[in-house]
């Protein structure tokens, strides 16, 4: 299957620096501040609430609706895009929801956007907009792989019983929320992950048995993908907000 091989690749930059990056290590050990996490959720925001919305709307107008002999895929391929869609207002939501309930300011004009970010969300409309639908698919696996990884490695490591009160402590309670939302400890996460990668083993099934698929041998295709899968943990490595950039990055003194 394409997504165990590209799981077993070596990259150019190291699997590890996009899923035990420093920041997610300060997460995992409760030792991340406050405002740098306000930082990686403005971030995150950007990303999620602009970037992501249009990169989902580009692949279904790439779905061969009009294709009888692919009606089952295509399908399949746009209830699974429907429902990132549904998801990713969701989690919207509830980045303004974890904002609100542990004092993280998230406003408008209080952070700048980092440079990383840019680059993500560019790579992001770049793909959405001339890449195939296949190809936009393992971009998006990728995506959601890699932070299912980074998150369940710090939920994993997360103390089992936390304090209470203290802005320390509020901090300490929203990194438990994240972490559990986007760790194999939320068994919905894990299913929407493992779905996208089902529908992306299924589109690749040619190419893994070696056959050429429209426009493109199929080691042309499977170069593609693995091209993908790295510079998406590249993309994701970088995004990760390094120590110190809170001050760097924050509009209001």
């Amino acid at each position: 299957m394409l997504t165990d091989h590209l799981s077993s690749l070596a990259t150019p930059t190291p699997y590890s620096a996009a899923i035990a990056h420093p920041f997610l290590a300060a997460a995992a050990s409760l030792s991340l501040p406050a405002s740098r996490l306000a930082l990686y959720l403005y971030q995150d925001r950007i990303y999620a609430a602009q970037a992501y919305p249009r990169f989902i709307a580009q692949l279904i107008s790439k779905i061969p609706l009009d294709d009888p002999n692919a009606a089952d895929l295509a399908t399949r391929t746009l209830t699974l895009l429907v429902g990132c869609l549904t998801n990713i207002v969701r989690e919207v939501a509830f980045f303004d929801t974890i904002a609100r309930k542990y004092d993280l300011p998230l406003d408008h004009g209080y952070w700048c956007e980092r440079k990383a970010t840019r680059n993500y969300t560019a790579e992001m409309a770049r793909t959405g907009a001339m890449a195939s639908l296949e190809d936009g698919l393992v971009f998006l696996w990728a995506m959601e792989k890699v932070y299912l990884d980074a998150w369940s490695a710090v939920h994993t490591a997360l103390p089992k019983q936390f304090p209470s009160q203290t802005q320390a402590d509020l901090t300490t309670k929203a990194i438990r929320d994240l972490a559990y939302n986007w760790s194999n400890a939320n068994p919905d996460f894990v299913q929407f992950v493992q779905g996208i990668g089902d529908l992306v083993d299924d589109y690749f099934a040619p190419v893994m048995a070696a056959q050429s698929v429209v426009g493109r041998s199929a080691s042309e295709a499977l170069a593609r993908a693995e091209a993908i899968w790295a510079r998406v943990i590249e993309l994701e490595a970088e995004f990760w907000p390094i120590e110190d950039e809170q001050d760097q990055f924050r509009v209001s003194k």
